[in-house]
């Protein structure tokens, strides 16, 4: 047996088959210590070959999820749908943006140097008290945000490379006549109506309702007489008001609060402007006098693109919001409406015209106190508050009730009954002190805890007058729904019933003069039958009303031919109505309207082409994903 198989093992037959088994034992060996020493993939995607790492998708599914649950209840986990959809919006951002900075590179888009630190110095957060970039105060806002200098800088820089792109991309994009046309006209159409208003107030006078109708009113209407869920509780607060007796404000802390936020309190100017840019002077002045020549937008636009040129509109934009200073210091000299001169900026050179100026605003030291003392209280509270606080959660710990807590330890105290929505039996909201972040807080926890439960201490962000409070409560009773006895509420059972007889009364008039309108009978004679007074509307637009027409006559008057006739109910009545007059607008004579028209659709075309753009990016770079690093992140543990 032995010599036979010696003899088979000299066939290359055998010697291959044992040398493939020898190289698929090595292999599993190599590949198994491999695995190990290299271990599992650690990107969430890669997109064109880069990883996204599953630290730094992480990093900003927790910045989204702590933007969506902000409002969430203290200690209340948000649901896995939410943690599911903010992680996939989150990855899809980040996929766009890799796939888009990836495309910059190819397309070798780069901001300069100069350029970034202009648009740095320019931020009104880096200013100091002075008014200019502050470095102190750029290390606060980076250090207070969780950002390094060199992470903020890549960001800004990949910002506004970006912008460059696609603002450049969405102002190729001209809308054509025989798109803005229709959509002006429809927008600008005027249409007026006769009216005739059926009040409840002119109704006559119901009779008197019987005892059975009153009460067949009652049982056929439950909902409209029935009290909310009530519970009594007993909370007391922690927070910068309670402390405000042990802490002083004075007037210098006030001035120095004001100086340090001034830009809070400054709305800056905004401009509309139009803004030619083009790579040399000589272009630059080419279009200057085409522009200067009578040249509307869409003509220079499209002339601009011809010359290697780009055309852009910036809407309601802050000086510190140009990309380049120069064009921003250009822009805020220029009088409205005029074609400046040729000017040069770090990005090239600029022809710009504005087209609206909105004013800024400051809001005086007086007029900030409130806030200001608010805020000043919360940081000088913050470290008495944090001692305190400590002291109420161990006392609490312990088992001390809410009555048992010592007087010193600056806490105020409120009892009383309310309702989900924080209302009192009474009606008017509970007088619960503190931040409205506070107030909402104890609202919500007082229907979500159970009655005798042991008061815990809970944190609340109150960045309406900064840092934070606590507070902690305990439900002595609830008082569960129910109906309200007929013989209480029988007054506003009887008011109830009156005024539904009278929206029975003016419903059966005014269905009688639509109905004889719509047979033929004259508007005017349609009305003096029913005995009202029908008066023309003034012209209204799809989307510009008029206090004269309801709101809901206005709606349907669009989707109406001319003659026809309806009826509308509103919160006083009923509302006959009649369209009588259509007026299209004058593209000829209102060549501003039609301008703005133009540049409001293009504006919007060039976004969808920016969103088409980069959607095309992300399909190019056909992302893989790693469902499970991805799940690791965004599964609830």
């Amino acid at each position: 047996m032995i010599s036979q198989f010696r003899k088979y093992t000299d066939s290359w037959v055998a010697r291959i088959f044992f040398v493939l088994m020898a190289v698929s034992f090595v292999g599993w060996g190599i590949s198994s210590d491999l695995f190990r020493v290299l271990g599992p993939p650690t990107w969430v995607a890669k997109v064109g070959g880069e990883p996204i790492e599953t630290a730094a998708f992480q990093a900003e599914f927790q910045r989204a999820m702590a933007q969506q649950t902000k409002d969430l209840p203290a200690n209340q986990e948000p649901p896995a749908g939410l943690r599911m959809q903010v992680g996939q919006q989150t990855l899809e951002r980040m996929v766009a943006q890799l796939a888009l900075g990836q495309e910059l590179k190819a397309l070798r888009i780069v901001t300069p140097d100069d350029a970034l630190a202009a648009q740095v110095r320019a931020m009104p957060a880096f200013r100091g008290t002075d008014g200019t970039f502050s470095k102190d105060a750029f290390a606060t806002v980076l250090r207070n945000n969780g950002y390094t200098e060199a992470r903020f800088l890549a960001d800004l820089r990949t910002d506004m490379s970006q912008k460059q792109l696609l603002s450049t991309l969405a102002s190729s994009v001209a809308a054509p006549d025989a798109e803005v046309t229709p959509l002006y006209r429809t927008e600008f159409e005027k249409r007026s109506a006769d009216m005739a208003l059926f009040s409840l107030a002119a109704a006559p006078e119901p009779a008197a309702p019987t005892e059975a109708e009153l009460k067949r009113w009652y049982d056929n209407h439950p909902d409209s007489y029935t009290t909310p869920e009530y519970r009594r509780i007993k909370a007391i607060e922690l927070s910068p008001q309670s402390l405000a007796p042990d802490i002083k404000v004075t007037d210098e802390d006030l001035h120095t609060a004001y100086d340090t936020h001034k830009a809070e309190f400054v709305t800056p100017e905004k401009r509309s402007a139009q803004v030619i840019s083009a790579p040399d002077e000589a272009k630059a002045k080419a279009l200057m006098t085409q522009w200067q020549g009578g040249a509307d937008w869409t003509a220079m636009q499209a002339a601009a693109i011809a010359a290697g040129a780009s055309g852009i509109t910036d809407d309601n934009a802050a000086e510190v919001e140009f990309p380049d200073p120069d064009l921003a210091k250009a822009v805020f000299s220029a009088p409205a409406d005029t074609v400046s001169q040729p000017v040069k900026g770090v990005l090239g050179w600029f022809v710009v015209k504005v087209t609206n100026i909105a004013p800024g605003t400051t809001t005086s030291l007086d007029q900030a106190k409130d806030k200001l003392q608010a805020r000043i209280l919360a940081s000088k509270a913050a470290d008495l508050m944090y001692d305190r606080a400590n002291k109420l959660d161990q006392l609490l710990g312990n088992g001390s009730g809410l009555d048992d807590l010592p007087a010193d330890l600056g806490v105020a105290g409120v009892a009383g009954t309310l309702d989900a929505q924080g209302d009192t039996p009474s009606g008017g909201s509970a007088p619960i002190p503190g931040a409205a972040e506070l107030k909402k807080a104890i609202v919500a926890a007082a229907f979500q805890a159970r009655q005798g439960d042991p008061p815990q201490l809970q944190e609340v962000q109150t960045p309406s007058i900064g840092g934070s409070a606590y507070f902690a409560l305990t439900v002595e009773s609830v008082i569960p729904p129910g109906e309200k006895p007929y013989d209480m509420v029988k007054d506003k059972v009887a008011q109830d019933w009156k005024q539904d007889q009278r929206r029975r009364y003016q419903d059966a008039a005014a269905t009688a003069m639509m109905t004889a309108v719509q047979g033929g009978k004259s508007f005017s004679d349609a009305a003096t039958v029913a005995g009202v007074t029908p008066k023309l509307s003034p012209l209204v637009m799809r989307n510009q009303g008029d206090p004269a027409v309801p709101p809901m006559l206005q709606r349907v008057l669009f989707g109406m031919k001319k003659g026809e006739a309806t009826m509308v109910e509103t919160p006083e009545g009923f509302v006959v109505g009649q369209l009588v007059e259509i007026v299209q607008p004058d593209v000829s004579a209102d060549k501003v309207g039609y301008d703005r028209a133009r540049t409001a659709i293009g504006k919007s075309l060039g976004d969808d082409m920016a969103s088409v753009f980069l959607d095309a990016l992300r399909q190019r770079a056909d992302p893989r994903i790693n469902q499970a690093n991805f799940d690791s992140v965004v599964q609830q543990r």
